[in-house]
């Protein structure tokens, strides 16, 4: 009996070690981020749009021929057309294969035919308002899927202010009741392209250069990122690039040793930064 006892003590405890390892993988694995293995995104911090993103857009859609999908949603309409500002916008700087995706029923953005729009498109863009909107359109449904195959075959992503912030894993600012607020449960999931990340945008514009800090604080296996108006960070796999007028700002709680409660570095245009092991790069 003795001898039973000591063995079932053994396995309880052998359980009780492979599971702490697997939470201990888990966890090491949620706190590496990371862009998408294929393709690119084209992360903007909202205000104005220099020519410097539309080539790099383009240039990472395959050319101003490739096909383009632009999503609304973020907006406060009901319905758009193609006589939407951000098609319009996108024609403009040259894009000759531009089409308009929009619902605000999940249910038909869980339907076949609303995402064969989806289906051969090279880039997709995400226009401002409130990022919210996109979750509560598209989140867990076949458009949000086929927003990642688009990734997935090496094509690109773009969005602007709230297009920004939806790209991370952890959307701030995601409250209906109003963009003041940083965290709000029920709206806190973004689409992941950027994983384990939360994106803020107008960031220096806006005066909100420490607005991501208890965001961190609460959630300390996320990376922060900052970006200021007419700024983009480019993002393929593990590495990023700060592109545009301004700066971009990378938030981590392991700094706070080093820089005190203000742990965030600043990046300028023509900087590189490694996202896994969170540092930034040398010059080339």
């Amino acid at each position: 009996m003795k001898n039973r006892i000591q063995f079932l003590t053994f396995i309880a405890l052998a359980t009780a070690l492979l599971q702490g390892c697997a939470v201990t993988g888990g966890l090491a694995k949620r706190q590496t981020s990371l862009g998408p293995k294929n393709g690119t995104l084209i992360i903007v911090g909202g205000g104005g749009m220099p020519q410097v993103i539309f080539d790099r857009f383009f240039e990472a859609a395959g050319g101003r021929d490739a096909k383009l999908v632009v999503v609304p949603t973020a907006g406060s309409k009901a319905t758009y057309d193609e006589m939407d500002r951000s098609v319009k916008m996108f024609e403009k700087a040259g894009a000759t294969n531009v089409h308009l995706l929009h619902t605000r029923d999940p249910k038909e953005a869980n339907t076949d035919e609303f995402v064969a729009v989806l289906n051969d498109a090279k880039a997709v863009w995400f226009a401002g308002g409130r990022q919210w909107r996109l979750a509560d359109s598209y989140l867990g449904t076949k458009t949000e899927a086929a927003f990642h195959d688009v990734l997935k075959r090496g094509g690109v992503i773009g969005g602007s202010s709230a297009g920004a912030t939806i790209q991370g894993s952890y959307l701030v600012r995601g409250a209906p009741e109003g963009n003041h607020i940083m965290m709000s449960p029920g709206h806190e999931e973004g689409f992941g392209f950027l994983r384990q990340s939360a994106i803020d945008q107008h960031l220096i514009a806006r005066k909100r250069e420490n607005d991501l800090l208890p965001v961190i604080r609460r959630h300390p296996q996320l990376l922060g990122v900052g970006i200021d108006e007419a700024t983009a960070l480019v993002v393929s796999g593990r590495k990023a690039e700060v592109i545009g007028k301004s700066k971009v700002l990378f938030y981590d709680i392991a700094l706070e040793k080093t820089l005190g409660e203000k742990f965030y570095i600043t990046l300028d245009p023509g900087d590189r930064y490694d996202l896994k092991a969170r540092r930034e790069l040398p010059d080339n």
